[in-house]
């Protein structure tokens, strides 16, 4: 399981997830499948991620991460990607 952060390429709006596949997940987000908050913002960006093995601990985590501040989202984003980069080519090496 991952737990994700996104964006849209103004980096104006931060969109925290939950699934099993992220680069299916990503390829949803980017090609607009869903209708919803992600298709109305434009949100394609992948920000920041973790893999959690346990389902209900993902979904605890995203949970956790929705409840903070954007301040607070940034600075978990700026841990691991400080210049805010899509790491959605990294993900060609994962799972």
């Amino acid at each position: 399981m991952y737990v994700y952060i996104m964006t849209n390429a103004l980096k104006t709006v931060l969109y925290t997830g939950v699934t099993n596949d992220l680069r299916r997940r990503v390829l949803e987000h980017r090609t607009k499948l869903a209708e919803g908050f992600t298709k109305r913002y434009n949100i394609t960006l992948l920000l920041h991620y973790e893999e959690i093995p346990d389902p209900r601990s993902a979904i605890a985590r995203e949970k956790q991460i929705k409840s903070w501040s954007r301040a607070r989202k940034e600075e978990l984003i700026v841990q691991s990607n400080p210049l805010w980069v899509d790491l959605a080519a990294s993900l060609e090496g994962d799972e």
